[in-house]
């Protein structure tokens, strides 16, 4: 795995270490595409912002950072800059407006809430879910966002911690296996998901993207800089690959917004 267009900063409050050095750990893996991803800076209708994310004021620093690293390692790797993003339908367009004035060059879809946080929605991945309509709505905002056309892959699909009816999953994740097909969108196996051994992976909506055929690419989702290249996870990603017939494209080709 020469790529990793999944590359977080101590920006969103919940990983580390200069940006500097996950450029270094991508040099010293072999990465020759490295793409930052921090956790899109976004503000509510009621003025507020998440905690999760890239504050908007460190924004327009975050972009320049990147791009200086760009220019001063434009030698060994090819450095992109982009967002992780929810599909929230309500704030997309004024989102997508926002990061294209900053400069962002691409963005991953990664939907870990089924509403905007400070409307009381929960992180999908943190607190498990029985409902059904959990699981619909999930599926209808990542289909959605798929459509769009605007990003270059589906981060962590199977991130929604669901409890529930097998059969209501296994329908929903079709749905969005089959988006990901006909709009040749890859789903994306999160090494951070294998490496610490989370509840994603989960066996049952790859065993869905196996049988769809839909493209798939691996993301590191770095909040450290030493998981910026983590051999040992993508070679557990590539049993996978195997394990479940997977169409595995390797590097994603990038969506420039």
């Amino acid at each position: 795995m020469n790529y990793n267009y999944h590359t977080h900063t101590y920006r969103c409050r919940h990983a580390n270490g200069a940006d500097e050095d996950y450029v270094k750990r991508a040099v010293e893996g072999g990465i020759k595409t490295l793409g930052f991803s921090d956790h899109v800076p976004l503000k509510f209708a009621d003025g507020s912002e998440s905690g999760f994310r890239c504050p908007t004021k460190e924004a327009e620093e975050y972009i320049e950072s990147i791009k200086a690293l760009r220019e001063k390692y434009r030698d060994k790797l090819d450095i992109k800059i982009g967002f992780e993003m929810e599909y929230y339908p309500t704030l997309f367009d004024k989102t997508l407006e926002y990061v294209k004035a900053l400069g962002a060059e691409y963005l991953i879809l990664g939907q870990h809430f089924l509403g905007p946080e400070n409307e009381g929605y929960t992180h999908a991945s943190m607190v498990g879910s029985d409902s059904d309509e959990a699981v619909k709505s999930y599926a209808d905002l990542i289909v959605e966002g798929i459509n769009t056309g605007v990003f270059t892959y589906v981060a962590h699909p199977d991130v929604l911690k669901f409890s529930g009816d097998g059969k209501v999953y296994k329908a929903e994740m079709r749905r969005v296996c089959v988006a990901s097909k006909e709009k040749d969108v890859p789903l994306e196996i999160n090494l951070l998901g294998v490496r610490t051994d989370r509840h994603y992976p989960n066996p049952l909506f790859w065993e869905i993207a196996g049988e769809v055929g839909s493209p798939v690419t691996f993301g590191s989702d770095a909040h450290e800089p030493i998981d910026t290249y983590d051999g040992k996870s993508v070679k557990k990603a590539l049993k996978m690959v195997k394990k479940y017939g997977l169409n595995y494209i390797g590097e994603p080709k990038i969506r420039i917004i």
